[in-house]
């Protein structure tokens, strides 16, 4: 946590080692903060701690929490909003990254190569290749308070900026289209970021038949949850050149195997989690969420369950 909550003298605070099983002496405890918990920590947790009444996440995305078989009556509350502005930043790189062909300026510089083709003349014709974020087409799938950080960001940069959530309309000051939408729109998009969270609904949201609409010189970046990209796709789409790139943050499988053909793709730039890990204003959210707990009021970022 980047900062302690002030917790009241009364309440009693058992600090634990999220690598391993929580401690006999906190098996009595109403309320479980996690934060980089691994999964079978958090199912010994939901099996050992009988009288949880609430597990507050430090993560944007509550999925491995869900998963980890807490009973129902227990109030499950997430990160949102912590991770704003380092995953805005994050994608941002990646999409800088991903435009001025920094990856293959690396390897060149490895090779101790001039690469004159990523210098001097380029062609900054719209829709012929993703070279600037001015006057590209960003697609942002998934838009929510990350989307709010991001979307000025690439404005200020010249990107035309749409979203992409469950209902059409305007959220944020941009518009915003339903997916049923999307064939309408991928065929002139620059770059799609997915944002999305991990649910059943989304899994595999970026399809073959997404991946198929856009144009060839498009990207695709994924900061939201690895589940909600088909990998193979992806990877069969770059490499027949039906797409030109992809940078990825998140995985279907984490830490991403040794074998996996993403690592061997020149066409992919991936990160290894890292948009996320600074839950910025931590210590604020739990401290309001446990005055709320005891008071038996309202909690912030409560999920449905």
């Amino acid at each position: 946590m980047t900062d302690a909550p002030t917790i009241p003298p009364d309440v009693r605070v058992v600090p634990y080692d999220v690598r391993e099983p929580v401690p006999q002496d906190a098996l009595d405890a109403d309320a479980l903060v996690v934060w980089g918990n691994g999964d079978e920590q958090l199912a010994d947790a939901a099996r050992r701690l009988t009288g949880l009444r609430w597990v507050q996440t430090l993560a944007a995305g509550p999925d491995a929490v869900l998963a980890a078989g807490f009973a129902d009556d227990v109030v499950i509350t997430s990160g949102r909003g912590l991770h704003d502005g380092p995953v805005a930043e994050h994608t941002l790189a990646l999409l800088l990254a991903a435009a001025r062909r920094v990856p293959d300026l690396v390897r060149a510089q490895d090779e101790h190569r001039w690469a004159g083709d990523l210098g001097g003349m380029q062609d900054t014709r719209t829709g012929q290749a993703f070279r600037s974020l001015d006057r590209s087409r960003v697609l942002v799938w998934g838009f929510g308070s990350i989307a709010a950080r991001l979307a000025p960001l690439l404005s200020a940069l010249g990107a035309q900026v749409t979203g992409v959530a469950t209902t059409a309309g305007d959220r944020h000051g941009y518009p915003v289209i339903s997916a049923f939408d999307l064939p309408d729109h991928l065929p002139h998009t620059d770059v799609l970021v997915s944002l999305l969270p991990a649910t059943p609904q989304t899994r595999h949201a970026v399809d073959a038949g997404v991946l198929s609409l856009l144009p060839a010189h498009a990207w695709v970046v994924n900061v939201g949850r690895g589940a909600t990209l088909d990998e193979a796709a992806l990877i069969e789409a770059i490499r027949s050149g039906r797409l030109a790139g992809a940078a990825l943050d998140v995985f279907e499988t984490e830490p991403l195997p040794p074998d996996s053909p993403l690592w061997g793709e020149p066409r992919i730039l991936l990160s290894p989690h890292a948009a996320g890990g600074r839950p910025i204003g931590a210590g604020d959210l739990v401290a309001a969420n446990l005055a709320a707990f005891r008071a038996g009021g309202e909690l912030r970022n409560v999920v449905a369950r």
